[in-house]
């Protein structure tokens, strides 16, 4: 039963520490026997009595190194060095005294816990170690206790998980904790070793908290038409979304509206449509506020929203004067004589004064000159007469003038319809190439003419086509949609006659008063095949007179050698250039 020793650690004496002894069965006392260690610190940390097997150690030693040490007991003949007895192994174990104190892996811990938990809440779980054994004793046997914190918060002994021990903690009255945990181990007795640790503690909202207006009546001063009047913010002691509000107006308004910035959690109110100093001088309406998000651990017996007042008053300000349209849209007739009446404008100051007003007109949108206006009372008139193929819209810009303030202005487009008058003839909508086959029958459709008219007339164009009764060649047939057909009234045209007759065509419109011109249609005379393509439309050169004899020829010729050899007279001359001239017979133009 000696395979086994046990030795305190951390030995404070001054000797040696005896650890035990061998002994052997071969040993009769006469000292033949001789006692030796090998294996785990055998010579140094442990020394034999050779003789009496008596084992000690040498140096303090700690568990928390090395808990055991293997050692071979050898019994052997002192004068022979002969075993007497086999190798025998056997242990010294160390046995643990509390010489470690626990220790918390951190020196701060940070927890939280959502205000307004139940008590026994847990928290977080804190732990410590302890280097002593597990298995021998109390040294590392661990109890946890609360130093700093409470009545707010407790600690489980045995495993040191932190819970909340107030009921009704309020974020809004104290929002942070620092507690201080103990873990002392020999099981809390007195004498144990103990460490600390501090936990820091944040109690995390609910939306424990309505939001309240601090001031119930709001007084605001209107700005510009679509701007922000003012802001107004009720108060959340509650943070992150259990403190995010929306704002509305009770009821709605016609005027105002109010929109929540989500930034500053405000709500910002807006003005919906013009107000007017002189029609309501005052506004007053009630505001909403509540909670975005509700906790349903709260909402019993409480109001997540609350209501404020607001009173808006409209200031006054020099306001430009206003006219009475915009834009203007007025017509005139063309060809009004210069001075002529167009039409009228008229602004007035809306402000309480009512100041006086000057019109004018801005000239870059009238570079032309062509209007002029009234100064005092807004009438338009033309300083030229306007046509209105020329242009058939003017815009001209107005501007009304306070007089007192000449910063106060306002413009207004005036857009001016100039009218249709008829004072534009019909005329031949394009250039015609007309011709006529010499082989042509009466009643022969040579050509469809159309007309063109830049008048606008209400009711649409309609043109009437004529020539002249008596024309014994063409006649014209209207087909009563703005063109007529060009007719041959006989057959058998001749190039040799006439190569090309001039037709006049009166165009006639049918509005007030009524138009009408002239205009031309050459036609041509052309040889035609049988199908009446047109082959060649030039004029033919006649042959010579009947009356022009072989001897008149040959005078001719006679003269005309004389004439070379500067020997035939002036009169003879004369007659040769009548005779040359009558080779040729003229050709009349007939319309």
């Amino acid at each position: 039963m000696w395979n086994q020793f046990f030795l305190l650690e951390e030995y404070t004496g001054n000797d040696h520490q005896y650890v035990g002894k061998l002994h052997s069965n071969m040993d009769k006392g006469d000292g033949n026997v001789k006692y030796v260690l090998t294996g785990d610190g055998a010579g140094t940390l442990f020394l034999i009595d050779e003789k009496s097997g008596d084992i000690h150690a040498t140096k303090r030693l700690d568990r928390e190194e090395k808990a055991m040490y293997t050692l071979v007991a050898k019994v052997l003949d002192r004068n022979t060095n002969a075993e007497l007895e086999p190798d025998t192994e056997f242990n010294i174990k160390i046995h643990d005294i509390n010489d470690n104190a626990p220790k918390f892996a951190k020196e701060i811990y940070f927890a939280s816990v959502p205000e307004m938990s139940e008590v026994g809440t847990s928290v977080v779980t804190v732990t410590a170690s302890d280097a002593d054994d597990q298995t021998y004793g109390n040294s590392a046997k661990l109890v946890y206790s609360i130093l700093q914190g409470q009545p707010y918060f407790s600690v489980d002994s045995e495993n040191g998980t932190i819970k909340t021990a107030l009921p009704g903690m309020d974020r809004e009255v104290k929002e942070n904790y620092q507690v201080v945990i103990q873990a002392k181990d020999m099981a809390g007795q007195m004498g144990g070793l103990s460490g600390t640790t501090t936990v820091s503690i944040t109690l995390s909202d609910v939306n424990d908290s309505p939001p309240r207006f601090a001031n119930r009546k709001t007084p605001f001063l209107s700005t510009e038409i679509g701007g922000a009047i003012g802001r107004i913010k009720a108060d959340d002691p509650d943070v992150g979304r259990n403190a995010e509000m929306e704002y509305s107006i009770v009821g709605g308004h016609d005027m105002f509206n109010i929109i929540t910035d989500q930034t500053t959690q405000e709500g910002v109110i807006v003005i919906k449509k013009a107000l007017d100093y002189e029609s309501k001088r005052d506004y007053e309406f009630r505001v909403e506020v509540r909670n975005t998000y509700l906790d349903a651990r709260f909402i019993h017996g409480l109001q997540f929203k609350d209501y404020a007042t607001v009173k808006v008053t409209v200031e006054d300000v020099d306001e430009p004067p206003v006219f009475t349209r915009n834009p203007y849209i007025i017509e005139v007739h063309e060809d009004t004589a210069a001075g002529s009446f167009v039409g009228v404008v008229s602004a007035r100051d809306p402000d309480a004064d009512n100041k006086p007003v000057k019109y004018s007109i801005d000239r870059h949108t009238d570079l032309e000159r062509l209007f002029n206006i009234d100064s005092v009372n807004g009438t338009i008139t033309t300083l030229k007469a306007l046509d209105r193929e020329m242009s058939k819209w003017h815009n001209i810009s107005v501007v009304a003038t306070e007089i007192n303030n000449p910063r106060q202005t306002t413009r207004v487009p005036v857009f001016i319809k100039v009218l249709d008058v008829n004072d534009n003839a019909p005329e031949f909508a394009m250039s015609y190439d007309t011709f006529v086959c010499e082989n042509v029958k009466a009643g022969q459709l040579i050509q469809t003419i159309s007309a063109v008219d830049t008048d606008e007339p209400l009711v649409g164009h309609k043109f009437v086509f004529t020539i002249s009764a008596t024309n014994p060649n063409f006649t014209i047939v209207d087909r009563e949609d703005n063109t007529a057909n060009i007719l041959t009234r006989r057959g058998g045209f001749s190039r040799r006659e006439m190569s090309m007759y001039f037709l006049p065509v009166v165009i006639s419109d049918n509005d007030y008063p009524i138009q009408s011109s002239t205009s031309t249609l050459i036609v041509r005379v052309c040889a035609c095949d049988s199908r009446g393509n047109m082959q060649s439309c030039n004029p033919e050169v006649l042959p010579f007179s009947d009356g022009l004899t072989t001897g008149a020829l040959v005078a001719i010729l006679l003269c005309v050698i004389i004439l070379l050899s500067k020997s035939c007279g002036h009169s003879r001359l004369s007659v040769l250039q009548l005779k040359a001239i009558s080779l040729y017979r003229p050709r009349p133009i007939t319309v």
